[in-house]
């Protein structure tokens, strides 16, 4: 891309005000799909900075006219409702409401790529919100733009008009290659990697929308096995043994040069779940690919009854050393307990060591610090996913996307990712979240309405909470 200008930017907005100014007259639709185009080409050509210039032009000057909804609204004053004329104020009233650019988004949205510029097009926005003071002047108009692409959005992409798409090594090599782009959980390390992802005893699901073909909305990657893993490594482990078992027993399924044996499929473990497209942040579409999903491995495995996560924990670390910073400043309440971490302060001597060792993972290879580890992580994490809220729901985002769905936090795993982005995020833990189907929906519910986390006596031990119910 060529380096922008302001006058390129300038370019874009007199041209943003001469297509708007064709909303409400006769005129050939052909002319202003001509300009609405030449503007999405201008503004992709266009450096962030002059990006954002063009954008708060649009969020301030062609939202909706103040003067004209206090006017539409005086004229309710006197009127009966329920009248001709009470009706008809209450399309202009509607009509004044809604903002100027809303015409604009849904002419973009019928061209061809149009869709896929405006989910852009609100990435830009929630970057630029994202890195705003909420007292800046722009700020509350550009929220209003974000929430009118966010509604519009939402609609065009709700559940029904997502298509399912199961992704295998004979896909399109566009598709595999936006699925290894995008992979946010567990990276993708090469083509042979990726071969495995979406080979025997593994299954890849991917929404996309008939406006964006080729490019995968949300993706699920699901490891077929015959019990819950408890690690990344033992999902590997299951394949390769589950792969080399099927080669010589009866009744198999050819996949590709692959083959598998459908009995032995008694457990899905969805281990990577990723929201490809920025722009449809805050829309729910994971939730329904996990159940659309579980309904495809019903179908197609009839033996499979337990359904799990095995997820990562991506914040716990920083959290942690928050906390541990604290108790270096002499803070005695922090927020958790601090008895399972004496043995380890009897070794390193002060929590500065003990911060050193978490900032540099140099504990890991110490064999005689692991075992005084595995206990103080082990329950502060526990206490991180279980007792640690955001206005009254999970602090962490994967368990509180998990416990929306209506999953139990079910077990909390030592040494679950070794790798270094594993041991980075989450000092090598991860969480399964189970998935009880006959439960999911009153688990959901008292989630969302009482904010109650169901979870397993194992976490609840580990924090020395109540145990109320066996899992």
């Amino acid at each position: 891309r060529r380096m922008s200008t302001i006058d390129d930017e300038q370019r874009v907005i007199l041209l943003l005000k001469e297509i708007l100014s064709l909303q409400d007259k006769n005129i050939s639709s052909w002319i202003v799909e001509n300009k609405v185009k030449s503007l999405v080409l201008n503004y992709k050509c266009l450096l962030k900075p002059h990006r954002e210039g063009y954008l708060k032009v649009l969020a301030t000057e062609y939202s909706v006219d103040h003067d004209r909804i206090f006017k539409a609204m005086s004229q309710f004053k006197d009127l009966t409702p329920g009248s001709a004329v009470s009706l008809k104020a209450e399309e202009q009233l509607k009509v004044v409401l809604t903002p100027q650019y809303s015409w604009l988004f849904k002419f973009i949205g019928r061209l061809e790529n149009g869709v896929k510029f405006l989910v852009d097009l609100r990435t830009d926005v929630l970057g630029m919100l994202s890195e705003m003071d909420s007292s800046a002047a722009h700020f509350i108009a550009l929220q209003q733009l974000n929430v009118t692409l966010k509604e519009l959005l939402s609609l065009w992409f709700s559940v029904g008009f997502l298509n399912l798409e199961r992704v295998t090594w004979k896909s399109p090599c566009e598709m595999l290659q936006k699925i290894s782009e995008y992979e946010a959980v567990h990276p993708v390390r090469s083509w042979a990697d990726l071969k495995r992802r979406v080979g025997s005893y593994r299954r890849c699901f991917v929404y996309t929308h008939s406006s964006m073909p080729y490019e995968p909305i949300v993706v699920l990657h699901t490891a077929l096995s015959t019990e819950i893993a408890s690690s990344m490594k033992g999902i590997v482990q299951a394949t390769q043994r589950m792969s080399v078992d099927a080669t010589s027993m009866a009744g198999l399924m050819a996949i590709g040069q692959e083959i598998e044996d459908p009995n032995l499929v008694t457990a899905a473990v969805f281990y990577s779940i990723t929201s490809t497209q920025q722009g449809l942040q805050g829309i729910e579409l994971g939730n329904y690919l996990i159940k659309r999903v579980v309904r495809e491995l019903q179908a197609e495995f009839p033996r499979v009854t337990q359904f799990s996560s095995l997820s990562p924990i991506p914040n716990f670390k920083n959290w942690l050393m928050e906390k541990i910073k604290l108790i270096e400043k002499g803070e005695t309440d922090v927020g958790l307990s601090l008895e399972p971490w004496t043995p380890i302060l009897e070794y390193v001597e002060n929590w500065k060591e003990i911060r050193r060792h978490l900032h540099n993972n140099t504990w890991h290879h110490d064999r005689n610090l692991v075992p005084l580890f595995e206990p103080a992580l082990m329950s502060t994490c526990a206490y991180y996913l279980f007792k640690e809220k955001r206005r009254g729901a999970a602090l962490d985002n994967v368990a509180n996307f998990h416990l929306r769905n209506g999953a139990v936090m079910w077990r909390l795993n030592w040494m679950a990712d070794t790798s270094p982005r594993g041991m980075t995020n989450s000092c090598g833990l991860m969480v399964n979240y189970r998935y009880f189907l006959e439960d999911a929906e009153n688990n959901s519910r008292n989630y969302l309405e009482n904010r109650q986390i169901n979870a397993s006596d194992q976490l609840k031990k580990l924090i020395n909470e109540k145990i109320t119910s066996k899992m």
